[in-house]
């Protein structure tokens, strides 16, 4: 399997946030990158390749630019503002806003089949490869080969430490049943 390596819409975002990012840059833009080739197979159209694209770059995003672990909301503005600056139609806006804010649900999504195709992706790439949700050994290999980890989850380990030591009763905010 090759790999995407270059996405301008994923590119153009990330570019954007470069400063907010700092030394997390090329560890977010590689989790980015790996869970967006994680999804290609499944996706079927220009449109849903665009709007994953999208969802892809800001999923995470709020943890950099708001400076927090319960980083959902302030991503989903994020993604939404951009998505309308870019004059996507509502029920793109729709999509992109599901994605987000689901993908990090502990169970099937089964209102929208891209949510969960995402949420499977990230999913692959958070437990580094453990969990495949369907995808093969090599497919995961080559896509971490591409897109090393760089420290990501070791950062994301200080992050969420960090987070418990602060909200000792919401360690993982991000997370839904």
């Amino acid at each position: 399997m090759d790999c995407i390596t270059k996405n301008d819409i994923i590119d153009r975002i990330l570019d954007t946030y470069k400063h907010d990012l700092g030394n997390a840059f090329e560890q977010y833009r590689n989790h980015v990158y790996r869970a967006f080739n994680f999804t290609l197979p499944y996706l079927s159209s220009n449109l849903e390749i665009e709007t994953i694209s999208i969802a892809a770059a800001f999923h995470d995003l709020g943890i950099w630019t708001n400076n927090t672990f319960d980083y959902l909301e302030p991503s989903i503005l994020l993604a939404k503002q951009y998505a309308a600056a870019n004059r996507a139609d509502a029920a793109t806006i729709h999509q992109i806003e599901t994605i987000i804010s689901l993908h990090h649900k502990l169970t099937p999504i089964k209102t929208s089949t891209l949510a969960e195709i995402f949420r499977q992706a990230d999913l692959v790439d958070l437990s580094l490869g453990i969990i495949r949700c369907g995808r093969s050994r090599k497919t995961i290999s080559t896509i971490k080969r591409a897109f090393p980890n760089k420290g990501f989850h070791l950062n994301l380990t200080k992050l969420f430490v960090k987070n418990l030591i602060k909200n000792p009763l919401r360690p993982l905010p991000m997370y839904k049943l």
